[in-house]
């Protein structure tokens, strides 16, 4: 296992390749811990380089609800009823300080992605 920071694209490119290479590791075993690693390094290179941002605040939420798995309902009992929820989702409502607050704490988005302006729903 040869391990190393990742600094120029070329690097990157390699361990991309590399971790293509490690794909079908058993768990509990060296390769898996070399897979997990690489991944780690690749995840902060592109953390840096390649930024993701969200265009807005909505977008932010409904990813993160995806990615976690979260229903309108799990959302609505973070903060308020499945009205208020589905108003913000179609984008009828803004968010209010407090939502932006326990979002921020519970979903792990930042509060500079939530505060953005974005329009509402004619």
């Amino acid at each position: 296992m040869r391990i190393k920071p990742i600094h120029t694209e070329n690097d990157y490119q390699e361990t991309l390749s590399r971790i293509e290479e490690l794909m079908d590791a058993t768990a509990q075993t060296p390769e898996m811990d070399e897979l997990e690693v690489l991944s780690i390094l690749v995840e902060k290179y592109e953390d840096i380089h390649y930024p993701v941002g969200f265009a807005e605040p909505v977008e932010a939420i409904k990813y993160k609800m995806e990615t976690l798995g979260w229903t309108p309902s799990d959302l609505a009992r973070l903060i308020g009823d499945k009205g208020r929820v589905s108003d913000i989702l179609n984008r009828k409502r803004r968010l209010s300080l407090s939502m932006i607050r326990k979002i921020s704490a519970a979903m792990e988005i930042s509060a500079e992605t939530l505060v953005r302006e974005y329009p509402l729903a004619g």
